[in-house]
Order: C-alpha cells, then structure tokens, then sequence
C-alpha cells in the first residue's frame, strides 16, 4: 500500500492584484521523494510553498497539510514542517550558538547530534553575531534550524543560492542523507537546475502559475531525448522520419536530434529501412526544463 501524501492541493488559486500567481493547481508530495520545484521568477513558486504551510490562504481550491487544511495547521502540525524562504530572517543581535539554542527550545525532539555534525561541516562561528554573519553563513544557519528537529516535510525556497559550489555539493549531500528517512519529504525550488538533477526524484514546472508539469525525474527523461543517426550507406535522407522534433544538427552522415522520445521498436525499424546506427543520449535537467517550457511558449504563440 502506498504511502499517504502529506500534502494534498486541489485546483489551488491564487491572485495579487491583477497578477494571478496561481491557477487551479493541483498535486499531491507524498514522502520519501525529494521534489524540485521549477520556474523563472514570479511563476508562482514561493507563493505555492507559503500556502503549504498557511501562511497563505487560497482564492479558491483547497490546500491540505498533514490531512488538515493549511490555514489550520496548529503547533503539533507545524511542529513538523521546516521552511527555509528566500530572505532568511534572523536575529541579528544573537550569536549563532545562541540562535540555535533558542530555536532549539522549541523543539523536545531537536538532534543536538545533528547539529555538531552539521556546525563542523558547514564551519558555522558559533561565536560570532549573526548580524556579522556573511550571506554564506547567513543561509547555512537557517538551513540548520529548518533540519535540526528533523521535520517530516522539509520545504527549501532557494536555500542554496548563497552558498559555495563546495558548500552547495555538500548542502546536496546532506538532503540526500536526510530523505533516507523514507516518511519524510523535501521540495527544493532552485534556480540551478544542475545542482537539484544531482538530488530530486520527482519534478515539478510552474509557469505563470500553471502547473506544467507533475512527474518523475525518470519519466521525464522518457519523454525526451537526444538522438544520433549515423549513416552506414551513403548520406542520410533530407527528412527524417520522426515527429516532434525540436532540434536537428547536421553533419556529413550524422544528425544529432532532439525529440520526443520514440518506441525501442519503432526506432529499430527506422534504423533498418535508413541503414543507419542509433544511439539514444540523456538529456540533463536544464535542457528538459527547457523543452517543457519552450512547448509551451509555443502553444502560446498558435493560440
């Protein structure tokens, strides 16, 4: 039997102003995933992670937190929420070691092991004011508070953007560590799409406030790919066979293509009648996100 999503949002709609920064989104996390959440600014990211945890309330459509409604979520529930958002508030005239103490006190259940592990990896001054604290060091301590109570729903809005590639590489493996603890789940929303390939398992593309995509990271990969044609008999015909073709480059008896991807036994068949060899290429996150986009933008200028 499956597991039960901790979270559950139905048709969820929401507008500032004239801007509708969501519309009739509907998905469902379930735990032990580990979901990126895609989008250029303003295409509804944030403002979908704040619904999650009530501090926005729905225009219409439902959002459920832990089987509750979300503008409902009360101290048990939101015991069991992490939340790291884009601006990182903290309080300045504290020093690191004393803003995780108060944080802390919070929270019967805080890993104190956790927490020196984390404060020797991420070389946190304990000493110093966090008001002194670099941008760096700023990100890495509202990560430790969001972690250290070891929560069932981990919700990440951007929270590597400050860090260094190595601190980045090690922020990725530590989240790679914590969803080992299969009932819990953790959205990423990032804007380095090479960073969160290394982790998610399941993908989610918004888009001016549209839900274009809710899947797995694999079943996206299925959906496209990269294609090379080498001819074994003279040059390769000037059309190809394939629908769906989104770039094609050109080179004496080779084509690079991509497409959508194309059944193992259809492409054989295609190989055989053009008498050439085949090989599938992976496609990396960003140029995914890129197609999913891009067909969008499409429908959007035939429309």
């Amino acid at each position: 039997m499956s597991a039960q999503p901790l979270v559950v949002i139905r048709e969820l709609t929401k507008s500032f102003m004239e801007v509708r920064a969501l519309d009739q989104v509907s998905l469902e996390l379930a735990p032990g995933h580990i979901v990126g959440l895609l989008g250029p600014n303003g295409s509804g990211k944030s403002t979908l992670l704040r619904h999650i945890i009530g501090l926005y309330l729905p225009a219409a459509g439902s959002c459920c937190t832990f089987g509750c409604e979300a503008a409902q979520l009360g101290p048990s529930e939101l015991a069991r929420i992490g939340y790291v958002h884009q601006e990182g508030d903290l309080l300045d005239y504290m020093t690191t070691a004393q803003h995780i103490r108060y944080v802390a006190s919070y929270y019967p259940h805080w890993n104190r092991d956790l927490e020196r592990d984390y404060c020797d990896r991420f070389e946190l001054p304990l000493d110093r004011k966090v008001g002194n604290l670099s941008p760096g060091q700023r990100q890495r301590l509202a990560i430790l508070l969001a972690i250290g109570f070891e929560p069932e729903l981990l919700l990440l809005d951007e929270p590597a953007a400050a860090l260094d590639p190595i601190a980045r590489q090690d922020f990725l493996d530590l989240l790679l560590e914590l969803i080992q603890d299969t009932e819990r789940a953790i959205v990423i929303s990032s804007h380095i799409l090479t960073d969160v390939e290394k982790v998610i398992d399941q993908v989610v593309i918004l888009d001016r406030g549209r839900l274009l995509r809710d899947c797995g990271l694999d079943d996206l990969r299925e959906e496209y790919c990269r294609l090379r044609l080498t001819s074994l008999n003279g040059p390769l015909p000037d059309e190809l066979p394939f629908a769906d073709v989104y770039a094609c480059e050109r080179e004496g008896s080779q084509a690079l293509l991509t497409l959508r991807r194309v059944p193992a036994q259809q492409l054989k068949e295609i190989s055989d009648r053009l008498h050439c060899q085949t090989e599938l290429l992976p496609l990396t996150l960003t140029e995914l996100y890129r197609l999913v986009v891009g067909e969008l933008g499409n429908r959007r200028a035939l429309s």
